[in-house]
């Protein structure tokens, strides 16, 4: 249907005369450049049963869904707010909830901002038992996460699970 659509619409535009598309390309302004464009007559060899079919065929791919108007319902008079996005973080701070002695293979780790980490990478390791162990999650410049513990240089991979 696409192809139909460009094919159509190709033949059309061919079809328009080259000198005035060139004079509404020099127009500055946006609006009477496009109300130029609207001007231009197709030439008489188009015939007016594909060029309705082009304008059938767009009215059909630009149709809102139903899901779609529902969202926008009410919507139409409020102009979108750009709201300042602030840039991504490479790392959060937390703390281990409870005893944490080590871990290993694909243990999770839960923390106390209500983030549930696996261990990725099959690795394990010992460490000194501590309660709420101070531990930072980093992320590398690939988008790897891993677990950044104090008191230790290991650093196991994790990926978030909840």
């Amino acid at each position: 249907m696409k192809a139909l659509f460009f094919l159509l619409f190709v033949s059309g535009a061919a079809l328009a005369d080259d000198a005035a598309m060139l004079q509404c390309r020099s127009m500055a302004d946006v609006s009477s450049r496009v109300k130029c464009y609207d001007a231009i007559p197709l030439g008489s060899a188009a015939p007016a049963a594909p060029v309705a079919s082009v304008a059938a065929v767009a009215a059909v791919a630009t149709m809102p869904t139903t899901q779609q108007r529902e969202q926008s319902f009410g919507m139409e008079s409020v102009k979108p707010v750009k709201v300042a996005v602030p840039e991504e973080s490479n790392s959060i701070s937390s703390t281990i909830v409870g005893k944490f002695d080590g871990w290993s293979g694909n243990e999770l780790i839960k923390l106390s901002n209500g983030q549930v980490w696996r261990i990725v990478d099959g690795s394990s390791a010992v460490l000194p038992p501590a309660t709420n162990a101070k531990v930072r999650v980093e992320r590398n410049f690939v988008g790897t996460f891993f677990l950044k513990i104090d008191g230790t240089n290991n650093s196991p991979k994790v990926r978030r699970v909840q």
